[in-house]
């Protein structure tokens, strides 16, 4: 299962990396200044920040919520939470739009009925990285990863059910897709550091929304 897999043009139709998962090439393209304006929205009212692992480590990608409930980290341990721990208020509504990219993704890589509660989205300068995990934080196992890429192109990785198993390393543009759930939700995924370059919608940096389920 090694190697690159690179193709740089709009495929049609979900492209299938392993049971459950699918590549979705270019499929936020066409919403992207729409996505990245609302991003932008959610982050005056909830800042990007650098959270802090349970192990004490700051971690090197930024990173906010929007939706129902968001993703945050600290001492206490990985959790979803309904308010922002830096404002202790909620967090922002997620738009519209990032609701329908959701529900649409999941379909094209057939999960039907996905309706997220939480957005995380993440921001990646050059260096910045995450390292193999899984996503064990929601409730619900059933209900699938939508992860939307915008800006720079970035290197994903790929696993499988142990963080010891070969990975996927899949290079990933601005707009592409990928959806997993199924036999592949609780696979082992992560990003190589980011590799310097500037992008003409996002400058020097890739933007990640990641839309879950959490209960």
């Amino acid at each position: 299962m090694s190697g690159l897999f690179d193709a740089l043009e709009r495929v049609a139709g979900p492209v299938i990396l392993a049971p459950g998962a699918a590549l979705l090439r270019g499929f936020a393209l066409d919403d992207a200044v729409a996505l990245l304006a609302a991003i932008d929205a959610v982050a005056a009212v909830a800042p990007m920040r650098h959270m802090v692992t349970p192990g004490g480590f700051t971690m090197s990608v930024a990173t906010t919520s929007c939706g129902d409930l968001g993703w945050t980290s600290d001492a206490r341990g990985y959790r979803y939470a309904a308010h922002d721990p830096q404002s202790d208020l909620p967090w922002p509504a997620m738009p519209v739009l990032f609701r329908a990219l959701a529900r649409e993704s999941a379909a094209q890589a057939g999960f039907p009925g996905f309706e997220p509660d939480a957005c995380l989205i993440n921001r990646y300068v050059p260096g910045a990285r995450l390292t193999l995990h899984q996503d064990r934080n929601e409730r619900d196992f059933g209900a699938p990863i939508v992860s939307v890429s915008l800006g720079l192109p970035a290197t994903f990785l790929f696993g499988g059910i142990k963080r010891t198993d070969p990975t996927l390393k899949l290079r990933l543009l601005n707009g592409d897709v990928v959806v997993w759930g199924g036999a592949a939700r609780l696979r082992f995924h992560g990003v190589l550091p980011l590799t310097h370059g500037t992008h003409p919608m996002t400058g020097a940096c890739r933007i990640n929304l990641t839309f879950r389920k959490a209960r």
